[in-house]
Formats: C-alpha cells, sequence, structure tokens
C-alpha cells in the first residue's frame, strides 16, 4: 500500500514501525537517553503518531534522540506540528506528515521517501 503526504524532512528510511495512538507529550512520553517514546524503543525503527503536544522544549528532547545516538529512522504523523517539525528538522529525522496513520500498524515494516510511504509488509493479524 502507497501512501502520500507532505515532507517535513527530506530522506529515505526504512524499518519496523513503532506506534502510538494517541498525541505525543514530547518531555512526557520521550526518554531521549533510553531511545523510548510511549515506553517502546524507537531507535532505528519507523515512530508513528498522530502529532505531538508540549512545550518548544520538546524539540530539543526529539534532537536528543539523535545526539544520544537513540534517534528513529524516520516519523511519520497525522499532523506534524511546530514543536515536532523544529525536532525534526534540526536532528535530521526523515519526516512526513499529512499520513492517515489509522492505515499503518505497530510492527508493520514501511519504506518512506521524500512524502511517500509504503507498506511493505503488514504485522500478521490474530
Amino acid at each position: 500500500m502507497i501512501l502520500r503526504g507532505r515532507v517535513i524532512v527530506r530522506g529515505k528510511a526504512e524499518g519496523y514501525v513503532v506506534k502510538c495512538d494517541k498525541p505525543v507529550v514530547i518531555l512526557g512520553d520521550i526518554n531521549e537517553r533510553e531511545g523510548t517514546a510511549c515506553g517502546k524503543s524507537v531507535v532505528n525503527k519507523i515512530f508513528v503518531f498522530p502529532c505531538g503536544a508540549g512545550s518548544t522544549v520538546g524539540s530539543y528532547t526529539i534532537y536528543g534522540l539523535r545526539y544520544y545516538g537513540n534517534a528513529p529512522a524516520g516519523m511519520i504523523l497525522q499532523e506534524a506540528e511546530t514543536i515536532v517539525t523544529a525536532g525534526a528538522i534540526i536532528a535530521e529525522i526523515p519526516t512526513v506528515d499529512r499520513i492517515e496513520i489509522s492505515k499503518i500498524k505497530e510492527g508493520d515494516y514501511v519504506r518512506m521517501e521524500d512524502g511517500i510511504v509504503e507498506i511493505i509488509s503488514s504485522r500478521p493479524h490474530s
């Protein structure tokens, strides 16, 4: 399945999806030293979430993921607001928004490049 969105940060990335179904409170839900978001590892994964929330310090938290070597390979959002956008830019994490994230499931394997998200394989459904 191919999904098309808006490029926030250009680049190529692929990997398994780690998904948060609620808006991510950047300072509370992301631990840049451990490389976790919503209690799950995002290191070298494709981090999918609806949007971010919180103060402007959140941009530096996203950058902190890169600084500590724990950045996701890419980020896919329903709607990237200023905090996530600024963080993705300074951390140089390929990022796309305006994607219908309900079509992407935890554990899917996806490839993303410049606004195009391709679901390569879906996780098995029980």
